[in-house]
């Protein structure tokens, strides 16, 4: 069922993989990608217990974070015969896929009926510990002669996303900086972003659920993909749907979606709290035009709309940013 409709699992994911033999006696039930190259493996309980499950993912898990992008690419020959990952993934996401990206990290996803109470403290566990594990419960129902069914997860499908954006393999402590990606597009417009003063994503909830990691206060640097970096701010307030969100005009108050008119902003999901834009207050400390952005080889780069960067590259960045953003300095209060 999963196979003909993967969205019972999520809309943001592509399958690349099914029962692949992991060279020590196991088989994967099915592996998947995320718009950030992410890899998600995908377990699901049959007859064995969901306790045995989470350690048979886990060592599963292992087996995962090993392959590189040839043997990922392989993977998908398998599974899709005649495709080519790089174009699916170009055609599924609208993204180029970053060869060096690819599975830089992953996250477990156990799939079963229900889940015993020493699977879910293990899960929590493991979850608390920055290991990006979930657990999606499935029940179905019949009424009449149609099928229903009910899904469930153990926790925010966003907090692994998290988890995940942040984990792999040269990790360092957290500095306290929020990375975000702002896709400009018919969609959405820095130059609203920055007369309005917000950030934003929208259009599942993979794109807007990582924005509610951010609080007032937090400071964070805005790229724009494939242009450079354009900003960097301060929070000032919580992540808000399009209907909900306000921002200050010449005549006062008015909702996002009457002002910033430079985008499309996903108004035609304003009603439908999983698709609609999500904005997040900013107040700017500087910010320059797209045509100005700054753009070098080896600054840090994730499709993730927020995440919480813990790589050297990421520290790296932020030095080189920091040159480039000289109010930066003088706005620097964290």
């Amino acid at each position: 069922m999963i196979v003909a409709a993967p969205n019972l699992l999520s809309d943001e994911w592509m399958l690349i993989g099914r029962q692949e033999d992991t060279g020590f006696g196991g088989r994967i039930d099915l592996l998947a990608v995320a718009p950030d190259g992410t890899l998600v493996l995908i377990e699901i309980k049959r007859d064995r217990t969901p306790r045995e499950v989470v350690a048979q993912a886990l060592d599963y898990a292992s087996w995962v974070q090993t392959l590189d992008f040839d043997a990922i690419v392989a993977i998908f020959g398998r599974y899709a015969p005649g495709k080519n990952l790089p174009e699916e993934f170009r055609t599924r996401f609208g993204i180029e896929l970053d060869e060096d990206g690819l599975n830089e990290n992953h996250q477990i996803v156990v799939v079963a009926g229900s889940l015993d109470a020493s699977s879910e403290r293990i899960v929590s566990y493991l979850s608390e510990r920055n290991v990006a594990i979930n657990v999606l419960c499935f029940q179905v129902f019949k009424i009449d002669d149609e099928q229903i069914i009910s899904r469930t997860w153990l926790q925010d499908p966003a907090v692994s996303q998290v988890v995940a954006s942040a984990a792999g393999p040269s990790s360092q402590p957290w500095n306290g900086e929020f990375y975000h990606s702002y896709g400009v597009s018919e969609t959405r417009s820095w130059e609203d972003a920055v007369q309005y003063g917000f950030i934003c994503g929208g259009g599942g909830p993979w794109y807007s659920g990582t924005l509610r990691q951010l609080n007032a206060g937090d400071r964070v640097w805005v790229n724009v993909p494939r242009t450079g970096y354009v900003g960097v701010g301060r929070v000032s307030g919580h992540a808000q749907p399009a209907s909900e969100f306000k921002v200050t005009t010449p005549d006062g108050e008015r909702p996002v979606l009457d002002a910033a008119k430079r985008g499309t902003y996903h108004a035609e999901f304003v009603d439908n709290p999983d698709s609609c834009e999500y904005f997040v207050p900013v107040q700017w400390l500087q910010t320059v035009p797209l045509n100005q952005a700054v753009q070098e080889v080896g600054l840090f780069g994730n499709q993730n709309t927020v995440c919480k960067p813990t790589s050297l590259k990421w520290r790296n960045t932020i030095e080189r940013l920091k040159e480039r953003f000289p109010k930066y300095k003088n706005n620097n209060s964290g």
